[in-house]
């Protein structure tokens, strides 16, 4: 399945930045900071490694369409799962890694700055808890759906002809967890479930 939703993907990357003289593309490296909503847990505390590629094109004189495909890291962290005189001492934390598609709308605000925001399509590529222990192993069911949707905003500041800076904000807007899931169908459960927030920096690099 991940092989199938990549290589669809790709192929259309591919063939939308290939597309005529008014597309542009890159790649881009950052880093993300991040949490997981509803976990117990507060604070981005999770850094990880944001890496891919993009294509854009003008739509109007001051709009413009971007598409990446990103790797990125996401989840949360417990600084304090060690620390036994902590009220968080224990609680388990959360290490995933997607496999990420944001579709952008750029507001140019001049030459130099965009505003931006959109959706996003995350695969799952590997997603388990931790414990004092280290990582906890998966016996049975899967604890993360595969599939994350979220929204997004950002600022991106045009550094150079080649070179810009990115800071972006997401969510997501449906819960990360199978267990949130049961929950809300069987149980009708008030748990607001779990989502995950990530704040990103990147560079991105204007081939």
């Amino acid at each position: 399945m991940l092989k199938k939703f990549t290589t669809l993907l790709l192929c259309g990357f591919i063939a939308m930045s290939i597309q005529g003289q008014n597309f542009g593309g890159g790649i881009l490296l950052g880093i993300s900071s991040s949490q997981v909503g509803g976990d117990n847990l507060a604070g981005f505390n999770k850094a990880g490694l944001l890496v891919g590629a993009f294509a854009n094109t003008s739509i109007l004189e001051s709009l413009s369409f971007q598409m990446e495909m990103t790797f990125i890291q996401k989840g949360s962290n417990n600084p304090k799962m060690n620390d036994v005189e902590h009220p968080n001492y224990g609680k388990e934390d959360i290490t995933s890694s997607y496999i990420e598609v944001p579709l952008l709308l750029q507001y140019h605000q001049n030459s130099k700055l965009k505003i931006e925001g959109g959706v996003q399509l995350a695969y799952l590529i590997n997603g388990y808890y931790n414990d004092l222990n280290g990582k906890i192993p998966i016996y049975t069911v899967n604890p993360f759906i595969q599939y994350d949707f979220g929204v997004l905003l950002g600022i991106n500041y045009k550094y150079s002809k080649n070179i810009s800076f990115n800071s972006r904000v997401s969510n997501s807007i449906s819960p990360i967890g199978t267990e949130d899931y049961d929950s809300i169908i069987y149980y009708n459960s008030l748990r607001k479930g779990k989502y995950n927030s990530v704040l990103s920096f990147t560079i991105y690099y204007n081939l």
